[in-house]
């Protein structure tokens, strides 16, 4: 028991399905090879915007970076003469505790006489004032 075979479309309607067809595939086609032929351009404008965002972005970095290398120069600089200034106040306290201890020690001898205190001052401040 088969079906009986399907009613046959007049030939106009054959041709015009067939036209149509025909069509459909030709502009799926086309659209087909359109995006195939555009992919090539859309990477190239997904790369210039990629590329235009990473620049806005890197150009304030550059600037800040270049103002960190000058600030750390400075601070550098800085430092050494700071560096500078700490060996020069510390060979100058050295220098006057060494004036205090001979100062102490002429003041506390057992033979200690005001002539005695005071010539160990004066030179002591005379070597003072040569440095």
């Amino acid at each position: 028991m088969n079906p009986p075979p399907p009613p046959a479309a007049p030939q106009w309607v054959q041709a015009l399905l067939s036209g149509l067809a025909a069509l459909g595939g030709a502009s799926g086609l086309a659209a087909i090879a359109a995006v195939v032929i555009q992919r090539g351009k859309f990477k190239a404008d997904a790369a210039d915007t990629l590329t235009d965002a990473a620049l806005t972005l890197v150009q304030p970095l550059r600037t800040r970076v270049s103002e960190l290398e000058h600030e750390a120069l400075a601070a550098r600089e800085e430092l050494a003469t700071m560096r500078v200034q700490v060996q020069q106040l510390q060979a100058a306290v050295r220098t006057l505790r060494r004036t205090l201890d001979r100062w102490r020690t002429a003041v506390m001898a057992p033979d200690a006489t005001l002539r005695r205190v005071r010539a160990t001052v004066t030179e002591s401040t005379d070597q003072l004032n040569d440095l």
